[in-house]
């Protein structure tokens, strides 16, 4: 059970010639970043679900190891605001399940203004049922409450423990047997990458709440300047440091930043 490392997303143009190749094109992206890394997570599906066809191409074009979270529509956690949950659920479920084996877990990024409701959090999660993984990102303060915890851990749901500018800023809260951790912007040089003391810090607080046996999905959304994928690669070996079992990175010459 490893430490699945991986990014936001990797359809980047900025990533050309500092991640990808420069003569390489940009159909040939997917293949090259599932060589270097064993999981990615989908965050333009929040803006647009992709069609079922595309979810099986993903599921065929990368290695039999390869791990995809997907990040659920904003109709879902945005526009409906977890109200009437059923039918987005289903529609999302039908098209990712086209990935099989390869759909890891889901995530729901609730708007900042979305203010703690119990009741659709629990509704939310009981449409999933144990069909995915689900681990939930809160950005209004008024979730992290006990009831909450509950509600979470009783689904086998993952707060996503979040970190902006170089900063943990949700609770280290255990409310599943994995876990689910975004990186959204460092403070060192280039912005928005991070610096190894960040990174450290971080891989000692996941091996502290976590077994190497227990699944950690770890992903690096501070694309610009190629720092996501440089920091990956970072975040990897401090880990391995601390005892836990990161999935391949890149290898440090791989990867140009700035």
């Amino acid at each position: 059970m490893p430490l699945y490392v991986g990014t936001s997303g990797w359809q980047y143009r900025h990533w050309k010639e500092r991640f990808y190749p420069g003569g390489m094109a940009q159909g040939a992206w997917l293949e090259h970043y599932a060589e270097r890394f064993q999981t990615v997570e989908v965050n333009n599906a929040f803006y647009r679900l992709p069609e079922p066809g595309t979810f099986a191409a993903w599921a065929e074009r990368t290695p039999a190891d390869f791990i995809v979270g997907v990040k659920a529509s904003r109709y879902l956690t945005h526009i409906k605001r977890l109200r009437e949950p059923q039918e987005p659920v289903e529609r999302f479920l039908s098209h990712a399940s086209h990935l099989g084996s390869k759909l890891g877990p889901v995530l729901l990024q609730l708007p900042p203004t979305l203010k703690r409701d119990a009741g659709l959090l629990k509704e939310t999660l009981s449409c999933f049922g144990r069909r995915a993984r689900v681990a939930v990102e809160f950005r209004h303060p008024s979730w992290y409450t006990d009831e909450i915890h509950s509600v979470l851990a009783e689904n086998d749901a993952a707060l996503c423990l979040a970190d902006r500018d170089s900063r943990c800023i949700t609770p280290l809260w255990r409310t599943a047997g994995w876990s689910y951790v975004r990186w959204h912007s460092g403070r060192a040089t280039p912005a928005p990458c991070y610096g190894r003391t960040a990174m450290r810090s971080w891989a000692g607080r996941i091996a502290g709440l976590w077994s190497p046996e227990e699944d950690v999905f770890a992903y690096f959304n501070n694309d610009p300047q190629a720092c996501a994928p440089r920091d990956a690669g970072v975040f990897a070996r401090a880990a391995q440091e601390a005892g836990l079992r990161p999935t391949r990175v890149p290898a440090r010459r791989e990867v140009r930043v700035g």
